[in-house]
C-alpha cells in the first residue's frame, strides 16, 4: 500500500508572520483584554514558540500597542473622511454618525479593544484621544454654523463635545445590541442632534426655580 505524499506547509515570511500575530492578538485582546491575554495563548494560536512573539513585538505589550495604533488610525480616518465630504451641516452630522457605526460594524473586535483601552469618560487613552480629535473638527463646523445664525460661536467647543459624546455612547450601546438596523440608529441620532441644534436658544437658562 503506497503512502500519499506529505504536503509540506509553506513557511511564512517575516511580514506574513507579523500580520498573523497581529490578527490573532486583535481577536484575543478583544475577547479578554490585554491583562487577560498571555503570550502563550498568542503563540499557541499561531502555532509558533513564544520567542517568535517576543522577536516581533518584544512581548504582548508591544503587540497590543500595534493593534491599538492600527485601530486608532482606522477609526479616525473614517470619521475625518466623513467630515470632509460635502458642505451641508446636516449631511456632515449624518455622515459622522454612519461612519462610526460602519466602523463598529466592520471592525467590532477593534472597537472593543479601543473602548476597553480607554472607556468613554476617562481622560486618557486612544479612544478618548480619538473623540477629542473628532470634537475639535466638529467644533469648527459648528462655530461657523452658530455664527451664521447669530449664536455665540464661543459655545461651539461645548456643543461639539456633547454631539460627539452622544454619538460615541450610542455606538457603544449598538455594538452589543445591533438593533435597530444601522441606518435607523443613525437617523435617530441625527433626529435628536440636528433638531436640537436647529432650535438652540441664544441665551439658554435653567427653569428649575420657576413656579409651575
Amino acid at each position: 500500500m503506497s503512502r500519499e505524499p506529505t504536503v509540506k506547509r509553506r513557511r511564512m515570511t517575516s511580514t506574513e508572520r507579523r500580520e498573523q500575530l497581529i490578527d490573532i492578538g486583535r481577536q484575543l485582546f478583544a475577547a479578554k483584554g490585554m491583562d487577560g491575554t498571555t503570550v502563550e495563548e498568542i503563540a499557541a494560536r499561531a502555532e509558533v514558540s513564544k520567542p517568535v512573539v517576543y522577536e516581533h513585538f518584544g512581548g504582548k505589550e508591544g503587540l497590543y500597542a500595534v493593534v491599538v495604533d492600527r485601530e486608532t488610525v482606522a477609526l479616525l480616518n473614517a470619521i475625518r473622511d466623513a467630515l470632509g465630504i460635502g458642505d451641508r451641516y446636516r449631511m456632515l452630522v449624518e455622515r459622522a454618525a454612519l461612519a462610526l457605526l460602519d466602523y463598529i460594524d466592520d471592525n467590532s473586535d477593534g472597537f472593543r479593544i479601543l473602548v476597553r483601552d480607554a472607556p468613554l469618560g476617562t481622560g486618557s487613552g486612544s479612544y478618548s484621544s480619538i473623540l477629542s480629535d473628532i470634537a475639535g473638527q466638529v467644533e469648527h463646523i459648528l462655530a461657523d454654523e452658530f455664527a451664521s445664525r447669530g449664536l455665540d460661536r464661543r459655545t461651539a467647543p461645548m456643543y461639539a463635545q456633547m454631539l460627539v459624546g452622544m454619538i460615541a455612547f450610542t455606538g457603544q450601546w449598538w455594538l452589543e445590541t445591533r438593533k435597530p438596523r444601522k441606518p435607523e440608529v443613525a437617523a435617530h441620532l441625527v433626529n435628536l442632534a440636528w433638531n436640537g441644534l436647529s432650535s438652540l436658544e441664544r441665551r439658554p437658562s435653567l427653569h428649575l426655580d420657576e413656579d409651575d
